[in-house]
């Protein structure tokens, strides 16, 4: 298994990233939580991660924060929610605010995730709420700032493209973004300010 990767950041596109550990790369995805902490391509970068391996697949998830990888994997346990459900999920809240919905059984805010129907929610409340220390990792994850690099008109297509690879829909995607773009934001930015319209 592993748990844990220090390298360099060689490229990130959400929901993915690569990242050169002693001469290897990686190929992780990450929720968008995880992207917002990031620092820029170059750096030294440190992830806690979750190997999943399948017949046809062995799939690397990374995490800035050891919280947001103990939920991934309660998620994970969640009959009917796979690990592109838990990444949206991931994306859509931090782990503070999905533990608040869980325990105020708050479906509605819920099934305004990707990915997430009225039943999937409910099965996330009683499953979530009723198992011993699912919920115990839920502490907020620190998001940093992250320098302007990204050409303006290049942000908004991988915005878009970033809420896909989410589970919207092209045209929900396109509209979140349009929704809440103005000059000088980046690719992050519109990505966090959409979602955090989405879930409101």
């Amino acid at each position: 298994m592993i748990g844990r990767l220090r390298g360099t950041l060689l490229h990130k596109r959400p929901p993915h990233l690569l990242l050169e550990v002693g001469g290897v790369g990686y190929e992780v995805e990450a929720p968008m939580s995880t992207f917002y902490a990031l620092p820029e391509t170059g750096a030294e970068v440190v992830l806690h991660t979750h190997l999943q391996v399948r017949e046809d697949a062995h799939n690397l998830y990374g995490f800035a924060a050891e919280a947001e990888r103990a939920l991934f994997r309660e998620l994970l346990k969640v009959n009917g929610v796979g690990a592109r459900v838990a990444l949206a999920i991931l994306s859509g809240m931090d782990a503070a605010s999905f533990t608040a919905c869980v325990q105020a059984g708050d479906t509605a805010r819920l099934t305004r995730l990707p990915g997430i129907g009225k039943k999937t929610a409910e099965r996330l409340i009683i499953e979530l709420r009723d198992r011993p220390g699912a919920l115990d990792g839920g502490a907020t994850v620190s998001i940093a700032s992250v320098a302007k690099s990204v050409v303006q008109e290049s942000a908004e297509d991988e915005a878009v493209n970033a809420l896909i690879a989410l589970g919207y829909k092209p045209q929900e995607a396109s509209r979140m973004i349009a929704a809440v773009k103005s000059d000088e934001m980046t690719t992050e930015d519109l990505i966090r300010q959409a979602l955090k319209a989405a879930v409101r």
